[in-house]
């Protein structure tokens, strides 16, 4: 194993808090000198979103702990997810099935292996116990907490001042992912800032069950590319995992100058030595952008790739088209008997648009153009006789090709 400052350089990066750093310190110590790994949790709910760079940044943490020789712990959150996460809502979670959770598993897992060795990493979901207990089993868990204490987390504090309701089933929430620490006996769970109540209830049942209790290690919550708001994709601000690299590789030159260096710090391995001088006055802001989204677009698609969206990003910001323009190809179905067709049901054909309102709106603002000398549509009532091989554009980034169908 390295030694106690280097992995404490790597594991304190960007990190929010760890409560308490001390025991943290300690536990560290420990592992080091008696070549025992620390055993570190992270938890998902499987409730059907898709992965993006905002929820990488705990997943980071846990590959740098399974890189420095520690053991990745990953919860499946199966039953939990039964319940819903109160942390951080305004509002009850919306119920979910069995039958939904387990087929949002498989995808978590698929996608989290993105991120982290799977291979490496212990797997539970959380059925696996909770699916045993009996009521009297679930009695015993909630003689754990007061409703003093559950009424003084911030979540539910909010949501009873402003007179809405607080569920039942929503206080067993902590309890049940503090039980999960105990039955895999972590020594830290990794979270957001806003799962710090149900980390840190974790550590206290394992506490009365004679166990060392654990830290909590929290993660800070990433802006959007909006640059304000966290990341999320109801906010049409986040960049998904799963993107290509031209279109990640957009999304990150797109974002303003000021969470450049939370996006270095969080979602990059680049020593901070460099990060300083990247974001010092002595490089163009646009500069820095490009070395952060070749950075981050190589750990999900590779070198070769992030070179080759650097270069593409380039060629676009000039003007020119890509060099691979997707086909579509348009049927006889669509013409009139004159062979025509309205340019917004053409956009729409070729999947620049995803109706025909929000065409007429983009021709209208004057952000569609056609051919090679890129002619703009004018006319959102206006209609044309499509060719074989005309490009159509819409904004900076949508392309298309037609292919006529006979």
């Amino acid at each position: 194993m390295r030694s106690f400052q280097e992995q404490w350089d790597i594991l304190s990066r960007g990190v929010e808090g760890m409560v308490p750093e001390d025991a943290f310190r300690k536990k560290l110590q420990k592992s080091i000198e008696t070549g025992k790994p620390l055993r570190v949790k992270y938890g998902i709910d499987p409730t059907g979103i898709d992965v993006h760079l905002g929820h990488t940044v705990p997943l980071r943490k846990l590959r740098q702990f399974q890189e420095l020789g520690h053991k990745a712990i990953i919860i499946i959150g199966n039953y939990t997810a039964l319940v819903g996460d109160p942390s951080g809502r305004d509002e009850t979670r919306s119920k979910l099935t069995e039958e939904a959770v387990e087929i949002n598993a498989k995808d978590y897992l698929t996608q989290v292996g993105r991120i982290i060795d799977l291979d490496q990493a212990e797997v539970y979901r959380n059925g696996g116990w909770f699916g045993k207990w009996s009521f009297l089993d679930v009695l015993d868990l909630c003689r754990k907490m007061t409703i003093s204490q559950l009424t003084a987390r911030e979540d539910f504090a909010n949501r009873l001042a402003a007179e809405k309701p607080v569920y039942l089933h929503e206080c067993l929430y902590p309890l049940m992912q503090g039980w999960d620490s105990v039955e895999i006996k972590a020594d830290v769970e990794l979270g957001g800032t806003e799962q710090l109540f149900s980390l840190m209830c974790g550590r206290d049942l394992q506490k009365a069950e004679g166990q060392d209790g654990q830290v909590a290690m929290t993660m800070p919550i990433l802006v959007g590319t909006d640059g304000v708001r966290r990341m999320g994709k109801s906010l049409g601000n986040y960049i998904g995992v799963a993107e290509d690299h031209v279109t990640q590789f957009g999304k990150i030159m797109s974002i303003p100058d000021e969470p450049m260096r939370q996006y270095f710090t969080l979602l990059t391995d680049l020593p901070k030595a460099d990060i300083d001088r990247w974001l010092s006055d002595q490089f163009n802001p646009r500069d820095a952008k490009e070395v952060l989204g070749k950075a981050v677009v190589s750990q999900y698609h590779g070198d070769t790739a992030a070179d080759q969206a650097a270069a593409e990003f380039r060629r676009r910001s000039t003007g020119a088209d890509p060099d691979e323009i997707s086909e579509v190809v348009i049927g006889q179905d669509l013409l009139d008997s004159d062979g025509e067709i309205l340019w917004p049901r053409l956009i729409v054909a070729l999947g620049l648009e995803t109706s025909t309102s929000n065409a007429r709106r983009v021709i209208t603002q004057g952000g569609a153009n056609f051919g090679p000398e890129r002619e703009s549509i004018v006319d959102p009532n206006g209609k044309m006789k499509p060719v074989n091989g005309m490009i159509v554009r819409v904004g900076k980034r949508k392309i298309a090709r037609v292919k006529l169908d006979g």
